[in-house]
């Protein structure tokens, strides 16, 4: 059987940065690894979890709303799959990094963080998702395209 693109990937260069996992057609699919594989540093559920909630959120009413297909955790609990239709990377960067910052500054509750909305709602604590962003924030700050391809060793 095939592998997937992900698992042809070396996992023991990754380290926390933004990377092109593969391009489709007009749908580029970011690996936005915020900790490194393989090293016992994975992020708890309430903390991607809560990551998940409030980029998504502001992501999909960023500028690149209508570019938005998905953001979501990655089952290994060390980054996000972020899939976006026709945009560039610069503005994908960008819109990244101010989604990471409006998470750190905001002060309201979560986003979607109810019963009605959420299917694990007591799943999420804010300060844990507004440190994983500084954290993040501070490795991709000055990331450019340059940046996006995947170490190898």
């Amino acid at each position: 059987m095939k592998k997937i693109a992900s698992f042809t990937v070396d996992h023991d260069y990754i380290v926390p940065g933004a990377y092109v996992s593969r391009i489709d057609g007009d749908i580029t699919t970011y690996d936005l690894r915020t900790r490194r594989p393989n090293c016992g540093d994975l992020m708890d559920n309430g903390t991607m979890h809560t990551v998940e909630h409030m980029l998504a959120t502001y992501l999909r009413n960023s500028r690149l709303a209508d570019s938005i297909i998905y953001f979501g955790p990655m089952g290994c609990q060390t980054g996000f799959y972020l899939l976006v239709r026709d945009a560039d990377h610069a503005e994908v960067l960008g819109a990244l990094r101010e989604a990471l910052q409006q998470t750190i500054d905001h002060s309201g509750p979560v986003f979607g963080a109810s019963r009605k909305e959420c299917g694990n709602y007591m799943s999420l604590d804010l300060k844990k998702a507004q440190d994983e962003c500084a954290r993040y924030l501070a490795v991709i700050r000055n990331w450019t395209e340059n940046d996006l391809a995947y170490p190898h060793g």
